[in-house]
């Protein structure tokens, strides 16, 4: 049986990657894995760096729509979504989700991105509103967390 939380009690405690420090005033990230990608060591890593950070961090897992991230993204009000494909099929995922997110009024959501995700295709990304895109030995973790800070900002 899963344990879960006071303040979130239909998610499980082992999907969220929070410290415990109050989380008014700190950046709320969704950190998702859309597709069918299997691999999500590097989503967990930057989760983990987020968090330490002073961030609260929502892990989706793995195997997430488009409509359940963005769905995760409003209920959760968070300031940003990285989103980590490795299966190839980016363009299509991060497209539905900036799709879906302006559908739902979230266009200002910042999202980001990162896994296999081959140069040319990046312009193409940000046209789209894709505002980063990190690709594997491009960044450290503190360039990622420092990226959100300035990027993001800390919420009112």
């Amino acid at each position: 049986m899963a344990a879960y939380s006071s303040t979130h009690p239909d998610v499980p405690l082992e999907t969220r990657v929070t410290s415990p420090v109050s989380t008014a005033g700190r950046i709320r990230v969704v950190v998702a894995k859309p597709g069918l990608d299997g691999h999500d060591r590097g989503a967990k890593v930057v989760a983990r760096a987020l968090r330490d950070a002073g961030m609260e961090v929502i892990y989706t897992g793995l195997h997430q729509t488009p409509e359940q991230i963005v769905e995760t993204t409003i209920q959760e009000d968070a300031d940003c979504v990285g989103l980590s494909v490795l299966s190839g099929a980016h363009m299509t995922l991060f497209a539905r989700v900036m799709e879906l997110l302006r559908e739902r009024g979230a266009g200002d959501v910042v999202v980001f991105g990162g896994g296999i995700i081959p140069e040319d295709d990046i312009p193409e990304l940000t046209k789209i509103g894709v505002a980063k895109v990190f690709t594997p030995g491009a960044a450290t973790m503190e360039q990622i967390v420092d990226w959100v800070r300035e990027n993001v900002g800390v919420p009112a």
